[in-house]
């Protein structure tokens, strides 16, 4: 289980074109479903890629703590999700309808859905050096 980040990373990186619409996992922590929506490659900024992809937390579901190499807005969609970036004091819960940058390099130390009863997901998209994974693990 602790090297699932770094698989994660790899299949997103790679495109998981190859692979069925959803990565879903069980319950664990850090096993939320990702479904990648597109990937492409912007002529306007040689070297990066744009991806988007949802994030489906179950209830009660939570990440693992991880960070983005490169740029990411991410959208609340459905349900609250908690979230909290290196360098804040507290969590703050998102509801449906809000939303949240982070800046390349930026650690997510939590992320989880808010509730213990219903479902949760996120929209996000992101700008990343091409040979760069989306997500990375941690190291405290």
């Amino acid at each position: 289980m602790k090297y699932r980040p770094f698989l994660i990373a790899a299949l997103i990186t790679s495109g998981l074109s190859v692979l069925p619409g959803a990565w879903a996992h069980g319950l664990e922590q850090g096993q939320e479903a990702i479904k990648i929506l597109q990937e492409q490659m912007p002529s306007n900024a040689p070297g990066k890629k744009a991806i988007m992809l949802t994030v489906s937390y179950a209830p009660g579901q939570k990440s693992v703590a991880h960070q983005h190499p490169g740029a990411v807005m991410a959208y609340v969609l459905e349900g609250s999700v908690v979230s909290q970036l290196k360098g804040e004091s507290k969590p703050v819960t998102y509801k449906a309808g809000e939303f949240w940058y982070e800046a390349p390099g930026t650690v997510h130390l939590q992320s989880y859905n808010a509730s213990a009863t219903q479902p949760a997901k996120l929209l996000v998209w992101s700008l990343v050096d091409e040979r760069k994974p989306v997500t990375e693990p941690y190291q405290q």
